[in-house]
């Protein structure tokens, strides 16, 4: 998932480095996303794993890491299956 999750974020995020070098809990905002990016990345999140942030999830903390991002599509997917 991991490696789907840095397809989404190299698209979507606006960095203007290479994401196959972050590690999984570098931080995406030092790394240069901004909050705008965040909400492009969110949408195409929930494109490709077919799933909805609720509003409670709408934090920084939530899209901070490509973990940070892997563990919130975890719990949507558990909650929806």
């Amino acid at each position: 998932m991991i490696e789907k999750i840095r397809e989404i974020v190299a698209r979507h995020s606006g960095l203007a480095i290479d994401v196959a070098n972050l590690g999984e809990t570098a931080d995406l905002y030092e790394a240069g996303m901004t909050s705008f990016a965040s909400v492009d990345l969110m949408l195409g999140l929930e494109e490709a794993f077919d799933v909805e942030f609720p509003d409670a999830m709408l934090t920084r903390k939530t899209f901070a890491s490509l973990k940070a991002i892997a563990d919130a599509v975890d719990t949507l997917t558990a909650q929806a299956a």
